[in-house]
């Protein structure tokens, strides 16, 4: 078995040399399949690993039509938030969060992430552990891969899927997910497994699907590697005053925003826990605005969608009030 860093060394090498835009349009989906399975043989996977992996996989129809409905082009801000942050949701936050305070506290004292974004990320993930997918990863991965949109990245994807397999992290019936390829209760890609995922509980494996210590662990070990602070809050809903413009996406100190009139919810002036802060829109032609600080674009980093991230904010205010 290779040694993980060298594969992954690998995986970045063959992404670059071999994921031109439109090269696998030149080939049906089955030769597709047999060049990434030649590729991945020469990254050190098992033989049997590939062909139990691509055994029967189709092209999906399915998820070529969702990778194209992303929400943030078909539905407003607005819209998304009532869809993501139903009460029932809030409810069930302020549940688990209660319900798993001790280990929470664990996880939060050793990677400096406050529980609640823990929480409100398993949440908006994956309804608290209650809906993690249904579609097998590999097929998901090959079809997005295949289907040269974002070959490069879906590509590089699937290989890090037979790493997995491959080291026996789970079987190959039970590999599920999202659409796009997502994994487990907290929904890592399989790249972010491979370099995030943790064994908070000891057992000698990872596992974000069944493991509530994994699965926290490795979310907030994602976010503490990716440049959390954990004495920060995410940000805040903001109004602006009519009689002054406004920059966005453009940190500042927080006194350049108290200056120029910014009231928060309560019309109050605001008094950001931030170091820096900038102004965001999620939706471009909608009236609502949010200053948010450094922790933002770390949920960012976990999901590209300001959508996404400010409800993650927002689910976390709310089921620690």
């Amino acid at each position: 078995m290779v040694d993980r860093r060298m594969f992954l060394s690998g995986a970045s090498a063959f992404t670059l040399g071999l994921t031109a835009a439109g090269e696998s349009l030149a080939l049906t989906f089955q030769e597709f399949l047999a060049r990434v399975g030649r590729d991945a043989l020469a990254l050190g996977i098992s033989q049997k690993t590939i062909d139990i992996a691509f055994a029967g996989v189709t092209e999906n129809p399915k998820v070529i039509r969702l990778d194209r409905r992303q929400p943030e082009g078909t539905i407003t801000f607005a819209k998304y938030q009532e869809n993501v942050l139903p009460k029932f949701r809030i409810d069930a936050g302020r549940k688990r969060l209660r319900n798993h305070a001790d280990l929470l506290a664990k996880v939060s004292a050793t990677y400096d992430v406050q529980p609640q974004y823990i929480v409100s990320l398993w949440g908006m993930e994956t309804g608290y552990g209650a809906f993690t997918g249904g579609f097998d990863v590999v097929r998901s991965l090959a079809t997005l891969a295949y289907d040269g949109r974002r070959a490069a990245f879906f590509r590089s994807e699937l290989m890090h899927a037979l790493k997995i397999l491959e080291d026996g992290h789970i079987d190959r019936p039970n590999f599920k997910g999202s659409w796009a390829g997502a994994m487990g209760q907290s929904q890592f890609m399989p790249s972010s497994f491979m370099r995030l995922a943790v064994d908070f509980d000891g057992d000698g494996k990872q596992d974000i699907w069944n493991s509530l210590p994994d699965v926290f662990g490795s979310a907030a070990n994602y976010l503490s590697k990716v440049g959390w602070n954990g004495q920060e809050d995410w940000g805040q809903r903001v109004y602006l005053p009519s009689n002054v413009e406004f920059v966005l996406d453009e940190f500042q100190p927080p006194a350049y925003w108290v200056a120029r009139g910014i009231m928060n919810e309560q019309g109050q002036t605001i008094t950001p826990k931030l170091a820096e802060a900038k102004l965001v829109r999620p939706g471009k032609n909608e009236n609502q605005y949010f200053l948010v600080g450094r922790n933002y674009d770390v949920i960012l980093d976990w999901n590209r969608s300001k959508y996404f991230a400010t409800s993650v904010g927002m689910l976390a205010d709310a089921i620690s009030s």
